[in-house]
């Protein structure tokens, strides 16, 4: 886990500086709503990133989280295991066989991860439609807001989804498909250690979970075990 000392003001309550659609931040987002702890949400402006994040040396990446003691805490799965240390007694960390909850954390960090692009930019109308929602759905000004939905498409498609996608060979359907099958398989119960979910649980749910804003979510709801793992998960956090 990374930290610095230092704040740029004491908050009161924990705050994440995040971005609303983010996939490392619905990591965050997800375990904070389970655990029930009061924070609040501090949208960025994605391309001010640098700026906005001044006050966490040498990062500039979101989820950030200031906690109430002034400390920052930064990159998303060390953050799940403090979050989980701190407010919950550690009870998601210690279930189950730990070096099985490792080595799936990073499965689902390297796995998952790269199949977020493809679902959202795989196709050229498809990247359109995730840039117009995104530039709806984050803290832009009038010009950039434009600016990234515009001109922040052709490039997540061209230069970065069109190369992934390449390489893998599946379709982003059959890709994501793919990584459900293996992940529901691999469950001790309902969940990824049994009746309750873990931080892999909520890792993995984090990833999925930020393609709900968008239409393309629609291409995982026919995958019957990843849904029904899906909308379990849901209910732990309602």
């Amino acid at each position: 886990m990374k930290k610095e000392s230092h704040s740029p003001k004491h908050m009161g309550k924990p705050t994440v500086h995040l971005l609303y659609t983010c996939p490392f931040s619905w990591k965050i987002r997800g375990l904070i709503d389970y655990i029930g702890l009061d924070v609040d949400y501090i949208g960025i402006n994605g391309l001010r990133a640098k700026k906005e994040l001044a006050f966490v040396e040498n990062w500039n990446k979101v989820p950030v989280l200031t906690d109430s003691d002034g400390s920052i805490h930064y990159d998303s799965t060390p953050m799940m295991f403090y979050l989980d240390e701190k407010y919950n007694s550690s009870k998601l960390a210690t279930m189950g066989d730990f070096a099985r909850r490792d080595e799936w954390l990073q499965w689902v960090d390297t796995k998952m991860s790269k199949a977020t692009i493809p679902i959202l930019y795989g196709g050229l109308f498809s990247a359109l439609q995730t840039t117009v929602r995104i530039s709806k759905l984050e803290k832009f000004g009038f010009f950039s807001r434009r600016l990234y939905a515009w001109a922040g498409f052709p490039i997540m498609w061209g230069i970065i989804a069109r190369s992934r996608v390449k390489k893998d060979g599946r379709s982003p359907k059959q890709l994501w498909h793919d990584l459900l099958s293996e992940f529901t398989s691999s469950h001790s119960g309902e969940f990824f250690s049994g009746d309750s979910p873990d931080l892999v649980d909520f890792a993995a749910f984090g990833y999925m979970r930020s393609i709900s804003p968008f239409p393309q979510f629609s291409k995982l709801e026919d995958h019957e075990a990843g849904m029904a793992w899906y909308n379990r998960m849901m209910a732990t956090i309602q």
